[in-house]
């Protein structure tokens, strides 16, 4: 075979050898003594946070938040050092933390961190001066600050810069809607909740890493990972106390109930799941059995209507996004809950939530909604369409 010579086995170890302090044989790269010693040192922080262990914290390095995260019950918490630039006596590393809530999270949340460490002498060990969210990163509840704890019968609410009074307020509001989303949805899920209360909408936009102009209006939104059972989501409910605080009690309750059936429904949403039939199908949950009419809680689309502006189509996935336009959104949420409606009248609401495990059992977004609605509705998307069309002149005419 042209190009190619034997090497005997004694050449091949010889040259192991010869490489060990750059390059270990099979590939793999010698370990990083201060990675190494910078890892130990956050295994023992984190055996000092699951052990409530004050003082054995504090000998890994600064204690300033560790009183912030004294009321959470954690199941776990890890932390795996990904990389290290050292500069003399300074370190930075980047980590990922994994933590668990106990009862409540089937799998662990896991957020990237910013660990800035010094070392006390050429010899002295690492110890922590700094630890803080990734760029780009979300932060935790007890970054910014002592965090209170109040469990419901279905619920944790955690809150940050709120009285024990209002976040029991918000314990109540998710024990009810947990009973209320399992009422509706004939899917097996955890019937519980984990509420984040944080003080403003820009402590609230800090959870989520991103700018407070994206959640201005929006009461509370629902943060998880979507795509089946086997990622065992740790959910949860995110509050804009700003925008929540100027609901009434139906509004309030309604919201809570919208986003306890986003948890509920998790595994069952996917990427082929079209948003005006998530968000959809969380309004139906929601205002299932208020009461309300068509009109009262549809009054964007019943404007239009009357003014005989239908819809050509349903709400894209565009029309929902949280920096479009306030009506364009409100008509969107609502498009999709009259398309949601529409299903359980004509359909049933057991074909409803069959027709949402349908959709969501694709890997896609194509094709998905055409043979759910041919395998569940016997209806094509355009037939489907023309009859919401028909079902808005209804019911807001």
């Amino acid at each position: 075979m042209a190009g190619r010579r034997r090497v005997s086995g004694s050449s091949v170890v010889a040259l192991c050898l010869l490489l060990v302090s750059l390059v270990a044989c099979g590939g793999r790269t010698t370990a990083d003594p201060v990675r190494t010693e910078v890892q130990q040192v956050l295994d023992r922080r984190a055996a000092a946070v699951l052990g409530h262990d004050r003082s054995a914290y504090a000998r890994t390095g600064t204690a300033a938040s560790f009183d912030n995260l004294g009321a959470v019950p954690f199941a776990a918490w890890s932390y795996r050092v990904t990389d290290v630039d050292r500069s003399g006596d300074t370190a930075t590393a980047d980590v990922e933390l994994r933590y668990r809530l106990d009862g409540y999270d089937p799998g662990p949340v896991t957020t990237l961190r910013t660990v800035r460490l010094e070392r006390d002498g050429p010899d002295g060990g690492w110890s922590v001066e700094w630890d803080r969210p990734a760029a780009k990163s979300g932060s935790q509840p007890w970054d910014q600050g002592t965090v209170r704890v109040v469990r419901g019968t279905h619920s944790l609410v955690l809150g940050v810069g709120q009285s024990t009074g209002a976040l029991r307020g918000f314990a109540d509001l998710a024990d009810r809607a947990v009973p209320a989303v399992s009422d509706a949805w004939d899917g097996a899920w955890a019937e519980r909740v984990v509420v984040l209360v944080p003080e403003s909408l820009e402590a609230m936009a800090g959870l989520l890493g991103s700018p407070a102009s994206s959640y201005r209006g929006i009461a509370a939104v629902t943060t998880g990972e979507t795509g089946g059972r086997k990622h065992a989501p740790a959910d949860r409910i995110i509050v804009n106390p700003d925008a929540y605080g100027l609901l009434g009690t139906l509004g309030k309750q309604v919201v809570l109930t919208h986003e306890t059936t986003h948890v509920a429904t998790r595994a069952d949403t996917a990427a082929a799941t079209p948003l005006w039939l998530s968000e959809g199908y969380a309004d139906w949950v929601g205002y299932r059995g208020s009461g309300r009419t068509p009109g009262q809680a549809a009054p964007g689309l019943a404007r239009a209507v009357s003014e005989g502006e239908v819809p050509r189509d349903l709400p894209t996935d565009e029309d929902f996004g949280f920096t479009a336009d306030a009506d364009r959104l409100a008509r969107a949420y609502e498009g999709g809950w009259l398309a949601c409606l529409m299903i359980a009248d004509q359909w049933g609401e057991d074909r409803l939530d069959a027709f949402y495990r349908a959709v969501g059992a694709h890997d896609r977004r194509a094709g998905a909604v055409e043979d759910a609605m041919d395998a569940v509705l016997g209806i094509s998307p355009d037939d489907f369409t023309e009859r919401w069309r028909e079902y808005l002149r209804t019911e807001l005419g």
